[in-house]
């Protein structure tokens, strides 16, 4: 069976990044640690902007240290602005703010302290992040920025809150899975105070909606993370199948389900299938599913890479039958987004089985692009794999119908601009209401 590629799957030829390109001035992003290898459509997303012509600083909160990096990280870890938590200029950015607006200083320090009050993370984060970011706002003030964009609904949106508060430049922020749904500490004051709010699937709008009031709607976008497809070669079409290849990438995290995958192959073994399960990433749980490995009888099956770079990620996507991310909610709440690993699998034009859970859903549409299975059921996670692996042609059904999803609704160009868009409108509104003040001055 041969597989006819959708229009332009594997073209390299992009679009004129400057056309249709918004008007931006300066921008800034925050972020609580770059680089980090596994938030790829932070970095991604900032690569298209700039791509388009944005002028972009970042700000992060922390910086990663990491062995493994993808190739694009360096020009960007280069130029971002990282500071440590204390210094004499972060001082100096207090007394400079403190002198000049005493008033809107000291009422900023009691709106974040009480707002944080009783979480222990957001608080003591809260006491970590506030001098950094004072000194962030006062670095934007002479950087000349217009917007500032923070990802995660967590501290970095409020760095962007406090950075609006001294300085009235305008900030967004993107809220994607566990930031959102474990605790919304000042959410409500975040989006009331922002020029707007984006959130990656209409499950988390409807979350942040019932969290802040109705009234709070208009000002909350959906805009999906997207992959560029034209970095995803689309594979070739397979009707038989040796050793079943099962392709897993995900930080090892409770909230990933890998026990749950390692359960289902034991099953599909039992059913006599013979397969090689490839598990991508690294984490703090990750002794503890070799352990579990370890336990099976089935080591020879399973195949731990640790973290690898984004060009030997895609040479293993290229190489599976199926991609498997069986997410599950944890007990403290936390839950996926819509998981870019999946968008990726589904560029390449892998069938994927996954679970029916949060905004998962939105970008898998069940026995369309791909298996959803509830969240937790071994048994279920099994028979989706088998039932892919013994129907070829629904394999290749479903991978064609993923690739043209991710195309048409999760495209990193089009998305990106979407975001671009409405940055481009808080920058000309923030310049209006400047001219409008000058004005009445003079």
């Amino acid at each position: 069976m041969t597989r006819a590629p959708p229009q332009n799957a594997n073209s390299t030829t992009l679009p004129d990044s400057r056309e249709n390109t918004p008007s931006i001035g300066k921008i800034a992003y925050i972020m609580s640690r770059f680089p980090k290898l596994t938030e790829t459509f932070i970095l991604y997303e900032i690569l298209e902007a700039q791509r388009h012509g944005v002028h972009i600083e970042i700000f992060p909160l922390l910086r990663e240290q990491q062995k493994v990096t993808h190739p694009e990280v360096r020009i960007l870890t280069e130029k971002a602005h990282f500071y440590p938590f204390l210094s004499l200029p972060i001082l100096g950015a207090q007394l400079h703010y403190l002198l000049r607006k005493p008033l809107v200083y000291l009422r900023l320090l009691f709106e974040v302290l009480r707002g944080t009050l009783g979480s222990s993370n957001f608080f003591f984060g809260a006491i970590g992040i506030l001098p950094k970011s004072v000194h962030f706002a006062h670095e934007m003030e002479k950087l000349g920025i217009c917007h500032v964009h923070a990802h995660f609904a967590t501290h970095p949106a409020i760095a962007g809150l406090i950075i609006h508060r001294l300085t009235g430049i305008p900030f967004s922020f993107t809220a994607h899975g566990s930031d959102l749904h474990v605790e919304r500490k000042m959410l409500d004051r975040k989006v009331a105070a922002a020029a707007f709010a984006v959130t990656v699937s209409k499950y988390n709008k409807a979350v942040m909606v019932q969290a802040c009031g109705k009234d709070m709607s208009d000002r909350i976008h959906i805009i999906h993370c997207g992959v560029a497809p034209e970095h995803f070669p689309l594979k070739p079409a397979s009707d038989e199948v040796n050793s079943y290849e099962i392709l897993c990438v995900a930080s090892f995290e409770e909230v990933k389900g890998h026990k749950h995958l390692i359960k289902a192959c034991e099953i599909l073994a039992a059913h006599g299938i013979d397969f090689n399960c490839h598990l991508i990433g690294d984490g703090p749980l990750r002794t503890d599913i070799e352990q579990q490995i370890a336990c099976t009888n089935l080591a020879d099956k399973f195949h731990v890479h640790g973290s690898l770079p984004r060009p030997e990620v895609i040479d293993l996507l290229q190489k599976a039958d199926v991609f498997a991310l069986p997410s599950i909610p944890t007990k403290q709440g936390k839950r996926e987004g819509i998981p870019v690993v999946l968008m990726e699998a589904m560029a390449c034009g892998l069938p994927v089985v996954s679970s029916d859970l949060s905004g998962i859903p939105e970008l898998v549409i069940n026995d369309t692009c791909g298996l959803l299975v509830a969240p937790g059921d071994n048994a279920s996670l099994a028979d989706a794999l088998e039932t892919l692996y013994k129907e070829p042609e629904r394999r290749n059904r479903l991978g064609i119908s993923g690739r043209k999803q991710v195309e048409e609704k999760f495209n990193l160009h089009t998305n990106t601009m979407k975001l671009m868009g409405l940055i481009a409108d808080s920058c000309a509104s923030h310049r209006d209401k400047r001219c409008n003040a000058g004005h009445q001055e003079g």
